[in-house]
């Protein structure tokens, strides 16, 4: 059995709309590391500023490691807008497809209702035709 253009597409945008949760999902997580990232510096700064004096013994290592944090968050931030643009890609994708799926069925749904036309009409035009006609009135 042929499956239907409008078929096809509802398939295609259930795999679409998955690769978009997917995406969705990635982005999550990055978002999810950029927090803790967070609270990681913020502690870190917190101890660098701190008047305790085994911090300020350790103000040296603080801010390497504040160096690095902040690299790292740049470098998931970096991550975070490629998965925001890939998550825009996957949905605008996804649209596109269920606007060609919803126009392939109305075209389909056209078409079988001018074929459930020329159905009837073909049996009118059968059901009266002469040779009906001669049998009906013997």
């Amino acid at each position: 059995m042929t499956k239907s253009r409008s078929e096809k597409l509802k398939r295609l945008v259930a795999v679409q709309r998955h690769l978009e949760q997917m995406a969705e999902s990635e982005l999550a997580e990055t978002s999810r590391q950029r927090r803790e990232l967070a609270d990681t510096i913020d502690v870190v700064a917190d101890a660098m500023g701190s008047a305790h004096p085994l911090h300020a013994m350790f103000s040296g290592h603080y801010a390497s490691q504040l160096g690095r944090l902040a690299q790292k968050d740049q470098m998931l931030h970096s991550i975070q807008q490629v998965h925001e643009n890939r998550v825009l890609k996957e949905r605008a994708k996804g649209d596109r497809l269920a606007d060609n799926m919803r126009d392939a069925r109305d075209i389909e749904d056209r078409a079988a209702a001018d074929e459930a036309v020329y159905d009837l009409v073909d049996q009118h035009v059968l059901g009266t035709s002469p040779a009906s006609g001669k049998v009906g009135r013997s």
